[in-house]
C-alpha cells in the first residue's frame, strides 16, 4: 500500500475504482510529468448520491461533501494513469464548477470539500491554486464537478 492510500485509510477512505467516462474522453491523461483529470462527478458506486442545484436543491454543505468525493474520484483517475499516488509531487491547480441556483455565491466554500481533502491526503503536496466557477447545469445533474493537474516526481 502507498503512503498516500495508507494515509486514506487512516482517514477512514478508500480509493475507489476509475469513474468510467460517460463520453468519448479519458478520466485522465500523463503528458510529461503532469497528470491532466477529465471533469470528476461526486459518482458512489455508479451513482449520485444527490443531483441538483446548490442553493435550491442541494445545500451548501451537502455540495462541499460532494466535492470532497469529487477530489478522491480524481485521485483514483491519477492512480489509473501513474500506477502509484505516491509519484504525485504536488497538486498544481484544481478547478471546480458549482451547479448553482441563480442566487447562489458560495462556490469557493464548496469547493473547499476538495481542496481540503487534498490537504488532508497529501500535505503539503496538496496545496494547489484554484478557480471555482458556478454554471447553470453540468452533465446528470450532477451539482458538482472538480478536476485537477498534477505534478508527478520526475
Amino acid at each position: 500500500m502507498s503512503a498516500v492510500e495508507a494515509r486514506l485509510a487512516d482517514l477512514g477512505l478508500t480509493l475507489p475504482e476509475v469513474v468510467p467516462p460517460l463520453a468519448a474522453y479519458q478520466p485522465a491523461v500523463r503528458s510529461g510529468d503532469h497528470v491532466y483529470t477529465a471533469g470528476q462527478l461526486p459518482m458512489v458506486d455508479g451513482q449520485l448520491p444527490v443531483t441538483g442545484k446548490v442553493g435550491a436543491e442541494v445545500t451548501a454543505e451537502e455540495a462541499k461533501g460532494l466535492a470532497r468525493i469529487c477530489a478522491l474520484n480524481a485521485l483514483a483517475a491519477v492512480k489509473s494513469v501513474t500506477g502509484d499516488l505516491d509519484k504525485i509531487a504536488r497538486v498544481v491547480k484544481v478547478t471546480g464548477f458549482v451547479a448553482s441556483a441563480a442566487d447562489f455565491t458560495g462556490q469557493p466554500g464548496v469547493l473547499n470539500g476538495a481542496s481540503e481533502l487534498l490537504g488532508e491526503v497529501l500535505g503539503d503536496k496538496g496545496v494547489h491554486a484554484r478557480s471555482a466557477v458556478g454554471v447553470a447545469v453540468l452533465p446528470l445533474d450532477a451539482p458538482v464537478e472538480v478536476e485537477i493537474l498534477v505534478e508527478l516526481v520526475p
